[in-house]
């Protein structure tokens, strides 16, 4: 079983072509092979190129957990330098249809930085989606064990729990992150950032990832964070967001829509040996 490994900001993804996979990738089977000890470890899987019937690529995000995501922006940054390395695309934009929509992809620096256009961002509670009556869910209170915390909802294709806080650290994503992703009020779980402002055009985030916990860094959590700030009057277009795995560069247009822009770096490829799905974690 063929397999590419590339990190985005330390975000670390293997991409699988369905061409190449003799076996069923079962949940089980991508919780193994994601596992630090057990398997090549990961982040998540890509799996593409597939057939669209939108776009000249269709790709599915799995995460560590053995869940589908619908959407990552630094998933979205691997698979085109995966894309620009197989020599399937050139130095033009492309679109790549993923569970959470249609993205714009452009390849720059000869595959060393990756620019998405993410799509818009809602804050609209049955688009996010949020419980209760229709409304944006801007500042609104959440308790979890001893603390409650004032957050704003978002979506770019997947769910997104954003919170300002003047004291940000890796221990707070940590210790309440869990609690808050699957808190009642997200029926489909949430990614939550905590953000702190350091300036009108710069945050620095920490992140806790729906079904892969805490990560050095998210594409569509950094997007999510700077939509959220900039509604909220805190920073103006463009926003530098700061993660613990280096800087995304994001733009906000007066509708909310995104463009995102990275760094992706290959690390390997390899062969995925079959004898690790005996092992039962």
């Amino acid at each position: 079983m063929k397999f590419y490994k590339y990190q985005a900001l330390g975000n670390d993804y293997l991409i699988l072509d369905p061409q190449d996979q003799p076996i069923e990738l079962t949940p089980e089977r991508i919780r193994i092979i994601c596992h630090r000890n057990y398997g090549i470890g990961s982040d998540g899987i890509l799996l593409g190129p597939l057939l669209s019937p939108e776009a000249p690529f269709g790709l599915r995000i799995f995460n560590p957990d053995g869940s589908e995501a619908e959407k990552s922006g630094n998933g979205l940054r691997i698979f085109s330098r995966y894309l620009w390395d197989r020599k399937l695309v050139e130095k033009h934009p492309f679109t790549i249809e993923t569970k959470g929509g249609l993205v714009r992809c452009l390849v720059l620096d000869e595959g060393k930085r990756v620019q998405v256009e993410m799509g818009r961002v809602s804050f609209w509670s049955p688009d996010i989606p949020i419980t209760g009556e229709p409304r944006e869910v801007l500042q609104e209170p959440i308790t979890v064990a001893d603390k409650t915390f004032r957050f704003s909802g978002a979506t770019i294709g997947n769910p997104h729990c954003v919170i300002p806080v003047e004291d940000l650290s890796p221990e707070l994503a940590k210790s309440y992150g869990p609690l808050l992703e699957n808190h009642p009020l997200f029926p489909n779980r949430t990614n939550v950032q905590f953000i702190k402002v350091l300036d009108r055009n710069s945050i620095r985030i920490e992140i806790w990832e729906r079904g892969a916990g805490n990560t050095l860094a998210s594409g569509s959590s950094g997007s999510a964070a700077a939509a959220v700030a900039n509604k909220l009057g805190l920073c103006d277009s463009p926003v530098t967001v700061h993660m613990p795995g280096g800087q995304l560069h994001i733009s906000i247009d007066k509708n909310f829509a995104i463009t995102m822009t990275g760094p992706v770096t290959r690390i390997a490829e390899g062969q995925l040996a079959e004898e690790m799905f005996q092992e039962v974690i």
